[in-house]
């Protein structure tokens, strides 16, 4: 199982969330590249990034900062964040993403996901966040009412890289992941599914891991807090 330290990008600053509210945010570190450098250093092999303004405005806002953090290392990254439209898909994959994340089309423009995945094989994955097991979108500003499996199960045959679940309501909570919801979907699908939201300590990651269907987990909050040591739960995963 694969640990993705997260970045989350807001005016520029390295911040984290506490469910998804953008007005409660706490701000880590000024400088994004610096961040992700330290993060490389310590044997992270993947970054999870996320442009939390870009989110909202539907169009990239913190591209400066993507770009500064792209050129600085050598780990792949993925990003998700204001990505809707196949211009800015292969504008971030010609500067060296790895992978791209899209969520919101991927409730409202699912040909696009599907026209992607063809195009870019492996470099496309599927971020569905959810309360309650029900979708949200923009930020997670606005309730759709898709079921998250569904929406899951819609996509089998796409070819996407991976879906990236979130259950936002334990995102920066730092009380653990919803590791029977994530697991559910996993099984649902024959898709690697990533969990994210509330991974806090090691024992998020063996639980995560224990399932032994679930491919990767990402973490923000607690690696910030040093609730989670890096080093040590990349050692973990790797015995």
């Amino acid at each position: 199982m694969i640990l993705y330290p997260a970045i989350d990008l807001k005016d520029g600053n390295c911040v984290r969330l506490l469910r998804g509210e953008m007005e409660a945010a706490t701000v880590f570190n000024d400088d994004p590249a610096s961040q992700a450098a330290a993060f490389e250093a310590a044997g992270c092999e993947w970054l999870h990034l996320v442009d939390l303004n870009g989110a909202f405005a539907g169009q990239p806002v913190n591209a400066g900062a993507v770009e500064a953090v792209l050129s600085r290392i050598a780990v792949p990254c993925q990003l998700g964040g204001g990505i809707r439209d196949m211009d800015t898909i292969e504008t971030w994959l010609s500067k060296g993403l790895s992978r791209v994340i899209l969520g919101t089309v991927a409730v409202e423009t699912p040909a696009l996901v599907r026209e992607a995945a063809r195009a870019f094989p492996g470099k496309v994955a599927v971020g569905i966040d959810a309360r309650g097991g029900q979708v949200a979108t923009k930020g997670w500003a606005e309730e759709t009412g898709v079921d998250a499996t569904d929406l899951a199960k819609s996509f089998e045959d796409a070819g996407v890289a991976a879906i990236i679940y979130t259950d936002i309501n334990r995102d920066g909570a730092m009380q653990g992941p919803n590791v029977e919801a994530t697991e559910a979907l996993a099984r649902a699908v024959t898709i690697p599914v990533i969990a994210s939201g509330g991974v806090s300590s090691l024992n998020d990651l063996k639980a995560l891991r224990a399932t032994g269907v679930i491919s990767g987990a990402i973490s923000g909050r607690a690696l910030y807090d040093g609730a989670i040591d890096l080093a040590e739960a990349l050692k973990l995963l790797r015995a």
